[in-house]
């Protein structure tokens, strides 16, 4: 990896410290090159012109998602954001009266808030697997809960916003993939930061966004959408003209391919733009991204454990590159007036991002820091000494 040059092609980096790609990330200077050229083209010639001319190149989106988590174009949808793709995918189980989503402590919150949502709607049954003291999710129970309660669909969150812990999804997956359960993965925190890949985690359904790790622009996702789904006719409850054809009065055709998830209006500037952002994170490779990060992230940790009175609060047997903190005898308006002080790009994470967890921790809120690739040691080093010196 060139970090020099991957510095080079962000705009104005300048003297911050950025640690928020958790958030939204800073896009390459080629993405945005991207989106406003074809903003112009808009301008000049109207959107259905320039999507035409630019037929090609909106269809190698599909290529560039699937290389970057080992699938099939075909098994690509565009969507809105990573909720937008979440949401479509829960809407295309028929949920009765009393059936059962298995989920965890620590899935994603607007993913908790559906589930409730769907519990009161149609009276579904939520059941979480239990965490265990380390953080790792009770593989045991998980397969109890399965023979206990067959479940409509597994629902669970590859790495939750509020602290850095890589959940188990592949043993989830080989479980779901054994017994034909459906399975959906959030994957918008490791997306772009991780080796990702649909072959090995075996699920059906994963949902992304492209503002974070995958450095793309805010208003973008994606859905993958496994081969046994799309030939079982799985397919979102409201469909429109860019997801089926209209056949006759009454009655529609889906698309073969997981664009059946699509809306036939999309902001072609932005897919075009995460789609860049794809490629490039493609060229770079993401073995690549994940090792570099690893070594940051292993500094920035060693780091903060060395700092008298500084709490981390990740927990698992892997961690990736978000890190949560706080400090002792430090209230969050000291910690983020230096933070901000000190040209730093952070986040608070608020308890309503994780009651489960946040109870558990016994804490309100808390620091984030989520560094990625364009990161170097230095700014680990200097980090590290704004937080010391707190």
């Amino acid at each position: 990896m060139d970090i020099e040059q991957i510095r080079k092609d962000i705009t104005d980096y300048g003297e911050k410290v950025f640690l928020d790609s958790a958030g939204s990330s800073l896009m390459p200077k080629s993405v945005v090159r991207t989106i406003n050229h074809y903003l112009l083209e808009e301008e000049k010639f109207g959107g259905y012109a320039v999507a035409e001319l630019r037929a090609k190149e909106i269809a190698d989106f599909y290529n560039q998602v699937a290389l970057l988590i080992g699938a099939k174009p075909q098994n690509i949808a565009f969507t809105h954001d990573a909720t937008d793709a979440y949401t479509k995918a829960l809407l295309s189980i028929s949920f009765n009266n009393n059936d059962v989503i298995i989920t965890t402590d620590d899935d994603y919150t607007s993913n908790q808030i559906q589930f409730i949502s769907l519990q009161k709607r149609f009276g579904i049954k939520i059941f979480r697997i239990k965490t265990l003291e380390n953080g790792e999710l009770d593989i045991t129970d998980f397969q109890k809960l399965v023979d206990n309660h067959n479940p409509k669909l597994v629902a669970v969150t590859h790495v939750p916003t509020n602290s850095g812990l890589i959940q188990n999804v592949e043993a989830i997956g080989e479980i779901c993939h054994n017994q034909q359960i459906t399975f959906l993965l959030d994957a918008c925190q490791s997306i772009g930061q991780l080796d990702v890949n649909v072959n090995k985690i075996k699920c059906d359904f994963l949902s992304a966004t492209g503002r974070k790790f995958l450095r793309g622009p805010r208003g973008t996702g994606f859905l993958y959408v496994s081969d046994r789904l799309l030939k079982k006719g799985c397919s979102p409850l409201m469909v429109d003209g860019g997801g089926a054809i209209w056949k006759r009065k009454d009655h529609f055709e889906l698309l073969e391919t997981a664009k059946r998830f699509q809306t036939w209006e999309a902001p072609y500037a932005l897919l075009l733009g995460l789609r860049e952002a794809a490629t490039y994170a493609n060229k770079i490779g993401l073995k690549n991204i994940q090792a570099y990060n690893q070594k940051l992230m292993l500094q920035l940790r060693e780091n903060l454990n060395g700092i008298q009175g500084v709490k981390l609060y990740d927990k698992g047997l892997n961690n990736c590159n978000i890190l949560t903190f706080r400090k002792d005898h430090k209230s969050l308006k000291e910690i983020t007036e230096k933070l901000t002080q000190s040209n730093v790009f952070y986040t608070v994470s608020k308890k309503e991002w994780g009651v489960i967890d946040f109870e558990k921790k016994g804490i309100d809120w808390a620091i984030r820091l989520s560094p990625h690739y364009f990161n170097t040691k230095e700014e680990v080093h200097t980090i590290s000494k704004i937080i010391d010196g707190i």
